[in-house]
């Protein structure tokens, strides 16, 4: 059985979140998974770009090693590590049968922020197409995908990476709303449809001042799952 290739962007300030994320896809998928950390300590030699002062974790431009660690072959996920998945994870690959000529398939959010701050402190941007590249399955076998190579990683500007600047926009597919809910910007109370993919960009129940955020209830009961480990006799 084919497993599905999910890539996890990895954060050591917010580590918790990539373990309860990891969590919540094993609990929910009917497929095997291959689940990778995004984690820059695992890329030095092959990610070479400078820290940039506006970039609020660690994975912000390496996200888009993606195809070139994929061999530009096969569909890859990629995720950041603040959300909780609630439905099959499958649906989203399975969107992508019979539509080739998609380079990538995205959440197209089309908002401002309605923070200038998140977690821990720092500057909340607003730019064009801001969190479409936060859920990106990728069509790593797609041509113009060959031009994300190293060079262009870590040389392209973060506006061309996070707007897809090498793609036309009949080659960005598009996923719906549910698969990537931006918390603290959507009304939950006003969504007609099941929540799939939880999305905290402002800040994780993690955080002590987001414990209270929509949501915080299931990532904490998944955080318990994660954490579990049965002792001698506590079923006696």
């Amino acid at each position: 059985m084919k497993e599905l290739d999910v890539y996890i962007g990895y954060d050591p300030k917010e580590s918790i979140a990539w373990h309860v994320l990891v969590q919540s896809l094993m609990q929910t998928t009917s497929m095997p998974l291959s689940i990778k950390p995004v984690n820059l300590r695992n890329y030095l030699s092959i990610y070479s770009r400078e820290q940039d002062t506006r970039q609020s974790n660690e994975f912000s431009f390496s996200r888009f090693l993606v195809p070139y660690l994929k061999n530009y072959t096969g569909h890859a996920l990629f995720m950041d590590c603040d959300m909780l998945v609630r439905s099959d994870i499958r649906e989203i690959f399975n969107s992508a049968i019979d539509q080739e000529e998609k380079a990538v398939h995205v959440v197209k959010h089309d908002y401002t922020p309605a923070n200038d701050v998140k977690y821990l402190g720092q500057k909340q941007y607003a730019y064009p197409r801001k969190n479409w590249s936060s859920v990106v399955l990728w069509n790593c076998n797609h041509p113009k995908n060959k031009l994300v190579d190293l060079d262009f990683v870590n040389s392209a500007t973060g506006a061309e990476l996070h707007r897809f600047s090498w793609l036309t926009d009949d080659e960005i597919g598009e996923l719906d709303l549910e698969w990537n809910w931006l918390v603290g910007e959507y009304d939950v109370t006003q969504f007609n449809k099941h929540v799939k993919n939880v999305h905290w960009t402002v800040g994780g129940p993690y955080f002590n001042e987001y414990a209270d955020a929509d949501f915080a209830n299931e990532w904490f009961g998944m955080k318990k799952i994660m954490m579990k480990c049965e002792q001698l006799g506590e079923n006696e």
